[in-house]
């Protein structure tokens, strides 16, 4: 009898064990963050992985993606394509699935040619990218890939709504553009031209220069050109210390032109802007705090609390939620599943409703123009790096201003 019994209980436990839904074991989602955690771009670098586990800190608390968590470490790829190269293997060899980066366009071309190769070698251990500033047009266009994501608007989507907004001021009469000697960097100066011409044809483009990236300690010989250009307005693609270095060489110049930027708001430029770049630092972007409604207060307070610091990657937020969806959606952390998912997605997020473009990967999402504002407690109630300054909104254009067409032919997986 007793033997019987034994017999019986067997197949009952085993029925018992496969009737367990596959959910009940959460996964940890390892995400690689390959960035500058050390050299001329460390503070950024450093500042970006501090947002991103913040967010993921909260996607955790939130359940975002179920009963999954996120864990984000830092990979420091010194600013190289090479050095990233090589951390992204160590990566990949360690057991990470999700790649994060963007600081840099010509690391993202780099590491979205190795993700192509290694997920077409290795099926079953597929890798997915996620890039939060790398924006380069190409790498949503000729260079775009199934297992690419951006959650930035590419440099073309933010010239056209800087571009828009100077079109309509008649003070603009003559502008220098300057920038960093690398993809983004070219891709900027082009954009400017082209959209000036066609928007402005009478504005005068009266310098175009392109420095090395990340080499140039002393702007004064560039700020001494664009003086003597007789330019009213700048536009710059530069970020980080060349942005914070060429503020600070204007500002010892006493240059009294207008910057339009895209990174004025990154860490250390607005420490280097302090009072001098009042009502002439203009950036153009994805969100600002000092928005119409002040839509994510409690994050920048809470963060401040916790790191004493800024928050304004904002794309931390929408990148995480998205990824939060797709796989509570697809009860599942499998890359390609994800991938899947996320293509033509749509989430509320602290800019309004965004939504994940599938023929490209490209995040269609509203953009916000801001003037580099004293605080005063009405529509600029946020400072930035403690400096009593911060970022009033100008504008806020509605997706379709920025939409851009994309030559992309998305090759997926089958």
């Amino acid at each position: 009898m007793a033997t019987h019994f034994k017999s019986l209980i067997f197949p009952v436990s085993l029925a018992a064990a496969f009737a367990i839904p596959a959910t009940a074991s959460a996964d940890v989602v390892k995400m690689a963050f390959i960035d500058p955690l050390s050299g001329a771009f460390a503070p950024v670098g450093q500042g970006i992985l501090k947002s991103w586990q913040f967010i993921a800190e909260k996607a955790n608390a939130e359940k975002w993606a179920g009963p999954n968590t996120f864990e984000i470490v830092g990979f420091d790829n010194k600013g190289s394509p090479q050095e990233s190269l090589s951390q992204l293997k160590s990566a990949i060899d360690q057991g990470y699935r999700y790649i994060i980066q963007g600081n840099g366009s010509g690391v993202a071309l780099a590491l979205v040619d190795a993700i192509n190769k290694h997920n077409e070698r290795n099926p079953g251990k597929e890798v997915l990218f996620l890039n939060y500033a790398a924006v380069d047009p190409d790498l949503t266009n000729s260079k775009c890939s199934f297992w690419h994501f951006r959650i930035d608007a590419n440099s073309d989507m933010k010239m056209e709504a800087m571009t828009s907004y100077m079109a309509k001021d008649p003070n603009i009469k003559k502008v220098y553009i300057i920038g960093q000697n690398y993809s983004f960097g070219h891709q900027v100066t082009r954009a400017a031209k082209e959209y000036l011409k066609r928007k402005r044809p009478d504005i005068q483009i009266v310098g175009d220069d392109l420095h090395p990236i990340g080499q140039v300690k002393d702007f004064s010989p560039y700020v001494a050109k664009i003086k003597a250009s007789g330019a009213d307005t700048v536009i710059t693609g530069n970020w980080g210390a060349d942005l914070a270095l060429l503020i600070k060489a204007a500002k010892e110049a006493d240059l009294k032109t207008n910057f339009y930027t895209y990174y004025a708001s990154t860490t250390g430029v607005p420490t280097a802007m302090g009072a001098a770049g009042a009502e002439r630092v203009k950036y153009t972007g994805y969100w600002n705090v000092n928005n119409e409604k002040f839509v994510g207060k409690d994050l920048v307070e809470a963060y401040k609390k916790k790191y004493n610091d800024d928050y304004y990657v904002m794309a931390t937020y929408t990148g995480l939620l998205m990824m939060g969806k797709a796989i509570k959606e697809t009860k599942s952390t499998d890359p390609v599943k994800v991938a899947f998912a996320m293509e033509g997605m749509k989430v509320q997020s602290l800019n309004g409703e965004v939504e994940m473009r599938k023929a490209d990967h490209q995040l269609q999402q509203p953009l916000y123009i801001a003037t580099w504002t004293k605080v005063n407690g009405k529509d600029v109630k946020y400072d930035q790096e403690n400096t009593g300054y911060g970022w009033k909104t100008d504008v806020k254009l509605d997706s379709y201003v920025a939409t851009q067409p994309t030559s992309c032919q998305m090759k997926r997986p089958s």
